[in-house]
Protein backbone atom coordinates (compact mmCIF):
# COMPACT_ATOMS: atom_id res chain seq x y z
CA UNK A 1 0.00 0.00 0.00
CA UNK A 2 1.30 3.43 -0.93
CA UNK A 3 2.07 5.95 1.75
CA UNK A 4 0.46 9.36 1.71
CA UNK A 5 3.68 10.99 0.43
CA UNK A 6 4.30 8.46 -2.35
CA UNK A 7 0.67 8.74 -3.45
CA UNK A 8 1.00 12.53 -3.70
CA UNK A 9 4.27 12.16 -5.66
CA UNK A 10 2.57 9.80 -8.15
CA UNK A 11 -0.33 12.22 -8.64
CA UNK A 12 2.16 15.10 -8.97
CA UNK A 13 4.04 13.31 -11.78
CA UNK A 14 0.77 12.77 -13.64
CA UNK A 15 -0.14 16.45 -13.35
CA UNK A 16 3.34 17.61 -14.45
CA UNK A 17 3.13 15.47 -17.61
CA UNK A 18 0.17 17.54 -18.73
CA UNK A 19 1.07 21.10 -17.69
CA UNK A 20 4.10 23.30 -18.23
CA UNK A 21 4.65 27.00 -17.62
CA UNK A 22 5.99 29.61 -20.00
CA UNK A 23 7.11 33.20 -19.49
CA UNK A 24 3.72 34.52 -20.66
CA UNK A 25 1.70 31.91 -18.73
CA UNK A 26 3.77 30.54 -15.82
CA UNK A 27 2.91 27.56 -13.67
CA UNK A 28 1.60 28.54 -10.24
CA UNK A 29 2.91 25.74 -8.01
CA UNK A 30 1.65 25.31 -4.44
CA UNK A 31 3.54 23.62 -1.60
CA UNK A 32 1.86 23.02 1.71
CA UNK A 33 3.71 21.98 4.85
CA UNK A 34 2.21 21.39 8.28
CA UNK A 35 2.77 24.98 9.37
CA UNK A 36 3.25 27.04 6.17
CA UNK A 37 2.05 27.43 2.61
CA UNK A 38 4.22 28.51 -0.32
CA UNK A 39 3.50 29.40 -3.93
CA UNK A 40 5.85 29.97 -6.87
CA UNK A 41 5.29 31.23 -10.40
CA UNK A 42 7.60 29.13 -12.56
CA UNK A 43 8.73 29.45 -16.18
CA UNK A 44 9.50 25.81 -17.05
CA UNK A 45 10.97 26.67 -20.46
CA UNK A 46 13.75 28.81 -18.95
CA UNK A 47 13.80 26.95 -15.63
CA UNK A 48 13.28 30.14 -13.59
CA UNK A 49 11.09 31.19 -10.71
CA UNK A 50 9.44 34.47 -11.69
CA UNK A 51 7.78 35.28 -8.37
CA UNK A 52 7.08 33.63 -5.06
CA UNK A 53 5.04 34.18 -1.90
CA UNK A 54 4.68 32.36 1.38
CA UNK A 55 2.96 32.58 4.73
CA UNK A 56 6.34 33.54 6.25
CA UNK A 57 6.07 36.96 4.55
CA UNK A 58 2.79 37.70 6.33
CA UNK A 59 3.84 39.23 9.64
CA UNK A 60 0.48 39.87 11.30
CA UNK A 61 -0.97 36.34 10.97
CA UNK A 62 -1.01 33.56 13.51
CA UNK A 63 -1.23 29.88 12.70
CA UNK A 64 -2.02 28.29 9.36
CA UNK A 65 -5.66 28.90 8.53
CA UNK A 66 -7.79 29.36 5.44
CA UNK A 67 -7.46 33.12 5.88
CA UNK A 68 -3.65 32.86 5.78
CA UNK A 69 -3.79 30.71 2.63
CA UNK A 70 -6.11 33.22 0.97
CA UNK A 71 -3.78 36.10 1.91
CA UNK A 72 -0.80 34.24 0.40
CA UNK A 73 -2.78 33.81 -2.83
CA UNK A 74 -3.52 37.52 -2.91
CA UNK A 75 0.15 38.34 -2.23
CA UNK A 76 1.28 36.04 -5.05
CA UNK A 77 -1.22 37.63 -7.43
CA UNK A 78 -0.03 41.12 -6.47
CA UNK A 79 3.60 40.17 -7.18
CA UNK A 80 2.62 38.57 -10.50
CA UNK A 81 0.60 41.58 -11.63
CA UNK A 82 3.56 43.86 -10.82
CA UNK A 83 5.61 41.82 -13.32
CA UNK A 84 2.87 41.97 -15.95
CA UNK A 85 1.66 38.39 -15.47
CA UNK A 86 -2.11 38.07 -15.33
CA UNK A 87 -2.68 34.54 -16.64
CA UNK A 88 -1.24 31.40 -15.00
CA UNK A 89 -1.60 27.62 -14.99
CA UNK A 90 -2.54 26.34 -11.52
CA UNK A 91 -0.46 23.39 -10.27
CA UNK A 92 -1.95 21.92 -7.10
CA UNK A 93 1.20 19.76 -6.80
CA UNK A 94 -0.63 16.53 -5.96
CA UNK A 95 -2.73 18.04 -3.17
CA UNK A 96 -6.51 17.83 -3.27
CA UNK A 97 -8.18 21.00 -4.55
CA UNK A 98 -9.82 21.48 -1.19
CA UNK A 99 -9.36 23.54 1.94
CA UNK A 100 -6.17 25.60 2.03
CA UNK A 101 -5.16 24.94 -1.58
CA UNK A 102 -8.61 26.05 -2.74
CA UNK A 103 -8.48 29.13 -0.49
CA UNK A 104 -5.11 30.11 -1.97
CA UNK A 105 -6.50 29.77 -5.50
CA UNK A 106 -9.59 31.82 -4.66
CA UNK A 107 -7.43 34.55 -3.11
CA UNK A 108 -5.30 34.73 -6.25
CA UNK A 109 -8.42 34.93 -8.45
CA UNK A 110 -9.91 37.69 -6.31
CA UNK A 111 -6.68 39.70 -6.64
CA UNK A 112 -6.81 39.53 -10.45
CA UNK A 113 -5.07 36.38 -11.70
CA UNK A 114 -6.83 34.29 -14.34
CA UNK A 115 -6.62 30.49 -14.46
Amino acid sequence: MATKISRRQRIKRGIRKKISGTAQRPRMSVFRSNSRIYVQLIDDVAGRTLASASSIELKDTKGFTLDVAKAVGQLAAKKALEQGIDNVIFDRNGYLYHGKVKALAEGAREAGLKF
